[in-house]
């Protein structure tokens, strides 16, 4: 229920950011952040009673992770929407809010069953806690380095495209330190703990690795090629698109050790 009220006033905020988009592009309306922010807090609230019911952290099946996902791009927006002055910030918004109102909606399909119940012992871990958590805390500044990316090659304007340029590194330079501690580091030191292997070339983690590897690639290209332009968007929003696909992609099209969570 309250994930569902969360989900009113994210579609709340979109609908707000279309109306001013229309109107006028280069000014952020003053009301949809505040939507998205309490959307926020409420499935920040939605994961914590889940945890206190099952005595333990909520975020072990697709349903709780989605819904931990969507909680925090939608507090990363609002950081970003109250601190940024670009001029690109409306649309960053707008594409945030529709990555969040989308995952949201996948967690309320069939696909995440919702039955609130204790974790697996194999996945009664403070070290996956951690492996989730930063995994997604990453990849939800990996968003708004994804947004911006498509903006930039949408828009025709130099001094937005600096903005723009500007605005993809820096999201992706933090979140790439805690996507790799998360999904790499603390990945392995959970599969040791639960497989004794550090590494098993199961397909979330080859995936995983291949983001990885990607996103290395952009910051190597554009912090010491000084690569910049239209290939830099482009492997900015490959690697993106490649998040996608270890969770969404391995999760329901391949199998592996990582097909129960």
């Amino acid at each position: 229920m309250i994930s569902t009220i969360a989900f009113i006033l994210l579609a709340a905020a979109f609908i707000i950011q279309i109306i001013f988009l229309f109107r006028d592009r280069d000014v952020p309306d003053s009301i949809s952040h505040y939507f998205i922010l309490v959307s926020s807090i409420l499935l920040f609230i939605t994961i914590l009673l889940r945890s206190i019911k099952i005595r333990f952290v909520a975020v072990t099946n697709t349903f709780e992770s989605l819904v931990f996902f969507a909680a925090v791009i939608t507090l990363v927006l609002f950081i970003y929407r109250i601190r940024t002055k670009t001029k690109a910030i409306p649309f960053i918004l707008f594409g945030g809010t529709i990555i969040s109102l989308i995952i949201l909606a996948i967690a309320s399909s069939p696909i995440a069953p919702k039955e609130i119940m204790p974790p697996v012992p194999a996945l009664q871990s403070y070290w996956l806690v951690l492996h989730v958590t930063f995994s997604f805390i990453g990849e939800s500044l990996f968003v708004v380095g994804f947004v911006s990316s498509i903006y930039y090659l949408l828009t025709h304007n130099e001094s937005k495209k600096t903005a723009l340029d500007r605005l993809t590194v820096t999201s992706i330079a933090i979140g790439y330190p805690i996507f790799t501690a998360g999904a790499l580091i603390f990945g392995a030191v959970w599969a040791e703990f639960t497989w004794g292997s550090y590494w098993s070339w199961d397909p979330k983690e080859v995936w995983a690795l291949i983001t990885f590897l990607t996103y290395t690639g952009y910051l190597h290209s554009r912090l010491i090629k000084k690569l910049k332009g239209k290939v830099s968007a482009y492997i900015a929003i490959a690697g993106f698109l490649f998040t996608l696909f270890t969770y969404f992609g391995v999760n329901f099209l391949l199998s592996g050790l990582h097909s129960y969570s």
